[in-house]
């Protein structure tokens, strides 16, 4: 089988390996469609640590840090009943960087770390399950907070994981929902997919304490101590920590009123059928995200149009050439 390693920073290279066998209690899976997670691809393209106390190793294990993908079903293991062969499914945990991830033609993974996904949309649409479930855990969180419904709902970052964030806060009867983000292409894409209003952060007329505040909830996906106090100092009630932590935030004074703030609470099977039942019903559109389309051997290709902002997420197509 066709499997990608990255060697070295910015350096990759194609492997024909062995097709791997489920063992108990696992599933084989043909990769299909298998999308970036631009985080993970630039910081390793990079050697620059995903967070605080992490450190990349080369060559990296085969197929990472490929973990968003969809496919079919063709062996399981023993003891595996909640799968068959033939289902369409997408991966919606990544088992760790040091086991063989998605960047390859077929990938050994947990049952109980693969979800059932429609067959009649586009791989392209599935394939991005894994980050779904992630902003999934957040509205999940702020469901039990009573933080959506009627609210007006900020998120800074307009990338993957803010597109997502909008069309779940849509669908959970956010009553406005303002985008927040430097780029003007990203701002354009998040009125097409259900904002109400969007701003260059750094022009931006809603004002920060003591002035009027104009947001109720907010979700940031950037993770930068600018992006997150920015929405720390123009909401009322509760700001979401989604994007990854790298440096301290400030919990002021002005900020002591009444504002919560609550952190991401991690994988969980139960965000993964949350964000599939809005991609069944239709709230939930990841097609929209991918804007490349490319073979597998042209992972470096791909890896730099994210890098000069050229491509919001690549699909990447292990069975073409």
């Amino acid at each position: 089988m066709k499997a990608l390693q990255v060697i070295a920073p910015g350096q990759s290279r194609i492997l024909d390996l062995p097709v791997p066998q489920p063992g108990p209690g696992q599933v084989l899976m043909r990769i299909l469609a298998v999308t970036t997670c631009p985080q993970w691809d630039l910081h390793i393209r990079h050697n620059e640590p995903m967070f605080i106390g992490h450190q990349f190793h080369y060559p990296y294990a085969v197929g990472q840090p490929g973990h968003e993908a969809a496919g079919d079903i063709v062996a399981v293991g023993p003891g595996v009943t909640s799968i068959k062969p033939g289902d369409r499914v997408s991966a919606w945990k990544d088992a760790g960087h040091d086991r063989q991830g998605c960047y390859t033609q077929y990938v050994v993974h947990d049952a109980d770390h693969v979800i059932k996904v429609p067959v009649d949309l586009p791989l392209e649409a599935v394939a991005p399950v894994e980050l779904a479930m992630c902003v999934g855990s957040v509205f999940l969180m702020l469901q039990s907070m009573n933080g959506l419904s009627g609210r007006t709902v900020g998120v800074s970052g307009l990338g993957p994981a803010g597109l997502v964030a909008i069309q779940m806060a849509r669908a959970e009867g956010a009553g406005r929902i303002i985008g927040f983000d430097l780029l003007a292409k990203r701002r354009e894409q998040a009125m097409a997919l259900g904002c109400d209003a969007v701003y260059d952060p750094t022009d931006c007329p809603l004002g920060a304490r003591p002035g009027k505040l104009q947001l109720e909830t907010a979700i940031d996906c950037v993770g930068a101590k600018s992006s997150v106090e920015f929405l720390m100092d123009r909401t009322e009630d509760i700001v979401a920590l989604f994007g990854v932590q790298r440096s301290d935030y400030t919990y002021a004074p002005r900020h002591y009123s009444k504002l919560r703030l609550c952190g991401y609470q991690g994988h969980s099977r139960k965000a993964a059928e949350y964000a599939v039942e809005l991609i069944k019903d239709r709230k939930l559109d990841l097609a929209p995200l991918v804007t490349h389309h490319l073979p597998l051997e042209a992972y470096d290709e791909g890896i730099g149009l994210l890098e000069r902002q050229e491509g919001m997420k690549i699909c990447f197509w292990p069975w073409q050439e």
